[in-house]
């Protein structure tokens, strides 16, 4: 069992600084829960209604301030912490999530690969790959908002053993009700937690929520006010979902011989 805490914040926009302040405090008060993991919304340092200029210029390297300043927090709050950011690499920049351990070890970046409206004539897509995080919270897959929205993605991440899949969203008043429906959705098609951390106000929905992976919802942040929301997960409520509902297993049996192939991509 470990305990999962969720940032829901209003970012304000253009104010790097002023947001990880803010930030930690939320951190603080999740340590005084003993949190094991603290997932923030994505883009919450910058805000997300920015023109490309604003974020180029607020973009940084994992080895920036950003990055730096949340790796001590994890170490302080003893507390692994999932955090977006913009990144850049002098060449793009890139809607990113950087997964950092307790040690306050910075152990991968992942770079949202599917981009949604304005945000593709912003930003550069990441590679379509998938990286499963082997924390010691469990196998942690990372879909940053829009990505949450494809089938494939969650069971590509699931087939490589994904056991939580953390969605940090900046998710509109307007897709409320896909919010509501994709994630279940996600969760019970592939008996995996799925954690999504949304911002609130600027038109977001709130809503942040953890659902169990039989489709549950096990707890739900407000859909107008910052919140930290906070929940402990059961592991043995996935192996029990995993034998009582055997999507996995079953699908499993009919994929490639020899082991566990790639889901062909069809041609549409």
């Amino acid at each position: 069992m470990f305990k999962v805490a969720g940032v829901q914040i209003n970012p304000i926009m253009n104010e790097v600084g002023a947001n990880l302040k803010r930030g930690r405090e939320f951190i603080n008060k999740a340590a005084e829960q003993e949190v094991d993991l603290i997932v923030f919304p994505e883009l919450w340092t910058t805000g997300y209604f920015l023109s490309e200029e604003a974020f180029w210029d607020l973009a940084e390297t994992p080895d920036g301030s950003t990055i730096r300043q949340m790796r001590e927090a994890a170490r302080e709050a003893d507390s692994a912490i999932i955090c977006p950011f913009v990144e850049t690499d002098g060449q793009s920049i890139y809607i990113a999530a950087a997964v950092i351990d307790r040690q306050g070890e910075l152990r991968g970046v992942v770079r949202k690969s599917l981009l949604w409206g304005r945000e593709q004539q912003i930003f550069t897509p990441g590679i379509m790959e998938y990286p499963v995080f082997d924390m010691e919270v469990g196998k942690i897959g990372i879909l940053i908002c829009y990505e949450m929205e494809f089938p494939e993605t969650s069971r590509l991440l699931t087939l490589d053993g994904a056991e939580i899949i953390v969605c940090p969203s900046v998710w509109s008043l307007a897709a409320s009700h896909r919010w509501d429906i994709q994630l279940p959705a996600r969760s019970l098609d592939n008996t995996v937690f799925v954690f999504g951390v949304n911002t609130v106000g600027n038109n977001s929905c709130g809503k942040s929520k953890l659902v169990s992976p039989l489709g549950d919802i096990l707890a739900e942040a407000s859909d107008r006010r910052e919140e930290l929301l906070i929940r402990v997960i059961d592991h043995g409520a996935l192996l029990w979902a995993r034998e009582e509902v055997r999507y996995l297993e079953d699908f499993k049996q009919k994929l490639t011989p020899g082991g566990v192939g790639r889901i062909p991509i069809p041609n549409y």
